[in-house]
C-alpha cells in the first residue's frame, strides 16, 4: 500500500466524471481519478477504495469543515493520493484516456503543467475532523429547522400517504428487503444471505441498489427511484419500475424508461427515492421491513446536504418498529461464536458417544448387528 511519503511521481490514463458513483465502476489501479464532488462521502470513498485507484485529483473540496465527514480521511489511510485542485478545468482540458503525470500535488501532461492543488494529509483531516465533530450542533439546528419547515409544507404526504398504484408484486404479509447504495450495503447483503434464503422477502432495490442485489445473485422484484444511477441491465429485469417524480411533477427518469421500452408507472413524491421505497412497502401492507444502505443515523443525514433528509427522519417515524436496519444483523453475526468452538464440541460428543460403545459389550454388539444388516442390504454380504 502506498503512503504519501512514499509518493514521487505517477503516470497513467486520465479517468473523468462529475459523478463519482458512475466513475468507480470504470476505474483500474493505474488510473488517475479526476471527479468534482464536494465534501467526499464515505460511500464513494470506500467505492474508489475498492477499485484500486492510487491517485484522486478533486476539481472541488474534498472537505469543506460544513460536518464531520470521514469520507476524505477513509480514502487517504488506504493509501491514495488525494489531491484537492478547486476550480481547476481539468474537465475542459483533459480528455478521457489522455495519459498525466502527477508529481506532488501537480498534474502534467507531456512535460506541461495543467493545474497544481494540495495533497490532503492523513493527520490533517483527522484533526479538522475531530474539530468539525465539536461543532456538528449547528448542523443539527440546521437540520431540525429543515425538518420543521418540511413539517408545515410537506408534512401531508406523511399523515396521507402517498398514492401508489396497484402492483403485481404482493408485500402483504411478507417482508421487505429495500436496497439502496449506502455505507456497507455490500456486506450487509453478504450477511443477510441466510435471511433472504428463510424468508424470501421482496427486494426493492433503490436505484443503484437493484444493480447491487444483482450483483450478489438476486433479481428485484420492484425498483424505485428517479432512475439515474441505475443499469439498463437492471432496468430490464422485469422488476417492476416506480419512477419518483419530484415536486412539481417532474419525472427525468421517465424518458430513459421509453427510451428502453420498459414499463414503469410514475409516483410524485416529496424527499428521497428511499423513502419512496419504504413508504411503499409500509403502505402495501409489509410485515416487516429490512434496510440494507440506507440512512440511519443524524451524520449520514447531514452529509447528504439535501432538505430532502428531513423527509428521511420523518419517513421513519411512520413506519416505526417494521423497519429493521441490516447493519444491526452485520454486528450480530460478526459477534457470534466462530465454527471452531463447535467443532470441537461435536468432536467431544462424538468422542464420549465412542468411549460409550467401547466399554459396553451390549452397545458393541448392537452396532456390529446393524453394520452386518447395512452390508446385507446393499449386497456386500
Amino acid at each position: 500500500m502506498s503512503t504519501h511519503r512514499a509518493f514521487v511521481e505517477h503516470t497513467g490514463p486520465a479517468r473523468l466524471d462529475r459523478r463519482t458513483k458512475n466513475l468507480v465502476r470504470r476505474l483500474k489501479p493505474d488510473d488517475v481519478a479526476i471527479i468534482e464532488h464536494t465534501d467526499l462521502d464515505r460511500v464513494s470513498a470506500e467505492e474508489l477504495l475498492e477499485s484500486g485507484v492510487r491517485v484522486v485529483v478533486n476539481v472541488a473540496s474534498s472537505q469543506t469543515g460544513r460536518f464531520p465527514n470521514p469520507g476524505p480521511l477513509l480514502l487517504v489511510r488506504g493509501g491514495v493520493r488525494l489531491i484537492d485542485a478547486p476550480g481547476a478545468e481539468l474537465f475542459d482540458e483533459v480528455s478521457e484516456g489522455e495519459l498525466l503525470t502527477i508529481r506532488g500535488a501537480s498534474i502534467f501532461r507531456n512535460g506541461t503543467c495543467l493545474a497544481s492543488g494540495r495533497a490532503l494529509g492523513a493527520e490533517e483531516l483527522a484533526a479538522a475532523l475531530a474539530d468539525q465533530r465539536t461543532r456538528v450542533t449547528e448542523a443539527l439546528e440546521s437540520f431540525a429547522d429543515n425538518t420543521m419547515r418540511y413539517l408545515r409544507e410537506e408534512g401531508r404526504f406523511l399523515a396521507e400517504g402517498i398514492d401508489f398504484p396497484p402492483l403485481r408484486t404482493r408485500f402483504r404479509d411478507r417482508h421487505a428487503l429495500v436496497v439502496a447504495r449506502g455505507p456497507g450495503h455490500k456486506r450487509d447483503l453478504r450477511i443477510v444471505r441466510p435471511y433472504i434464503r428463510d424468508f424470501k422477502p421482496v427486494l426493492v432495490g433503490v436505484d443503484g441498489g437493484a444493480d447491487a442485489l444483482m450483483e450478489a445473485g438476486y433479481k428485484p422484484d420492484v425498483i424505485v427511484g428517479d432512475m439515474d444511477s441505475v443499469s439498463d441491465r437492471a432496468l430490464r429485469s422485469g422488476a417492476e419500475l416506480l419512477i419518483h417524480a419530484y415536486h412539481g411533477g417532474e419525472a427525468p427518469g421517465a424518458a430513459r424508461a421509453e427510451r428502453l421500452g420498459v414499463t414503469y408507472v410514475i409516483v410524485p413524491a416529496t424527499g428521497i427515492s428511499e423513502d419512496v421505497a419504504l413508504l411503499l412497502a409500509y403502505e402495501k401492507g409489509a410485515e416487516l421491513i429490512v434496510a440494507v444502505g440506507t440512512h440511519f443515523n443524524v451524520i449520514e443525514f447531514l452529509e447528504r446536504n439535501r432538505a430532502g433528509m428531513s423527509s428521511t427522519f420523518l419517513t421513519r417515524l411512520k413506519v416505526g418498529e417494521l423497519l429493521i436496519d441490516a447493519r444491526g444483523v452485520s454486528r450480530l453475526v460478526s459477534r457470534q461464536v466462530g465454527v471452531w468452538p463447535l467443532i470441537a464440541f461435536t468432536a467431544a460428543g462424538l468422542g464420549a458417544m465412542a468411549v460409550a460403545v467401547l466399554v459396553s459389550p451390549d452397545l458393541r454388539e448392537l452396532i456390529s448387528l446393524l453394520g452386518t444388516r447395512v452390508l446385507e442390504l446393499v449386497g456386500l454380504r
